[in-house]
């Protein structure tokens, strides 16, 4: 294994039991909102807290990311680490076990390993840079549906981003009276690892940060599937408007919301 792959599954291993431990006992999780419909609890923290340390025992000078902590900068800046530590809080918070940590690692901007850990069914989804994906051990492909009416396809509604309502409603209907059916779990970061695993066959999503998309989008691409933004660029991971799957489904998909984008959501 990659010395920083595993440092990274053991990181997420040490986050997950971290909120394994909380989720039994949610009456005592402490929560607080961020913003509209954006919470952060004390186990996002404290399984945050986890990781850094994790990397910081094996890789001190490097830096890192994360959804709750800011970047913590290191003397090294060509290995950075992008860190969600608690992927679907909400879900999380609500009682409701659908949730993941995603550890990415980007070398000079370029990411090279990518974990995202789901704890409750203990199920990990990986990949190293030119090297392939795996789901716990097993290598692992994209979907083989070329028609998309025979696909299933994952996506998140955009609760943060409601000025995009009517755009991604629009797609939505579209491309729902094309595909055979959609499902909306919660947790990017696992729709992602879903679509590598084969499990659903796309992905699209409006306004994610990129420690919700860097881990998933390496696995992704290593499990032999493309990820584009809303327009088929490869500008998504700034936009946060993303779109993966297998290869012919990621150009249906493209091909479908494209000419439904508005100005914003062209660029």
């Amino acid at each position: 294994m990659h010395p920083m792959q595993t440092i990274a599954v053991r990181a997420a291993r040490a986050a997950g039991q971290t909120i394994i431990r909380a989720f039994a006992e949610l009456d005592k999780v402490e929560v607080t909102a961020k913003g509209m419909n954006d919470y952060v609890t004390n186990v996002d923290i404290e399984a945050e807290a986890a990781i850094t340390y994790q990397i910081r025992k094996s890789y001190p000078d490097h830096t890192i990311i994360c959804e709750e902590g800011g970047e913590n900068k290191g003397e090294n800046k060509d290995y950075i680490w992008i860190i969600d530590p608690l992927d679907g809080t909400n879900n999380f918070v609500r009682g409701i076990p659908h949730f993941a940590v995603s550890i990415a690692l980007q070398y000079k901007g370029k990411t090279e390993v990518a974990v995202v850990y789901d704890p409750i069914r203990d199920e990990l989804f990986s990949a190293v840079r030119g090297k392939g994906a795996k789901f716990n051990d097993f290598r692992m492909r994209v979907s083989k549906h070329n028609d998309l009416k025979d696909t299933i396809l994952a996506t998140g509604f955009p609760f943060k981003a409601k000025q995009h309502t009517e755009t991604y409603m629009k797609i939505f209907s579209s491309l729902f009276t094309q595909c055979a059916d959609m499902r909306r779990a919660g947790s990017a970061a696992l729709d992602l690892a879903y679509v590598a695993a084969g499990r659903v066959d796309g992905f699209f999503e409006i306004g994610l940060k990129p420690w919700d998309i860097a881990a998933g989008d390496l696995i992704v691409r290593e499990a032999g599937g493309t990820v584009t933004d809303l327009a088929g660029n490869h500008g998504y991971m700034t936009s946060g408007n993303i779109i993966a799957g297998a290869p012919k489904t990621t150009s249906a998909i493209v091909k479908t919301a494209r000419p439904l984008l508005s100005e914003a959501l062209k660029r």
